[in-house]
């Protein structure tokens, strides 16, 4: 898996994802990434891509968690 992000246009709804909210530092080194299935996709952003997850948490994309 690389470290880069994935673009909006790569992601789709039903992909778990790893996202860190907008309240959170994204540089922070003790941030808690939440995992989740994409509900919404929204736009590119410097942050990452903007999704809104089933659960409703809203942040941005810092990875795709690919099944084991």
């Amino acid at each position: 898996m690389s470290n880069e992000r994935p673009t909006a246009e790569e992601l789709r709804q039903g992909i778990t994802v790893e996202i860190i909210q907008d309240d959170q530092d994204v540089q922070s080194t003790d941030r808690e990434p939440i995992v989740g299935e994409i509900g919404t996709v929204y736009e590119d952003t410097p942050d990452g891509p903007k999704v809104e997850l089933k659960t409703g948490v809203v942040g941005h994309v810092q990875s795709v968690v690919h099944d084991k």
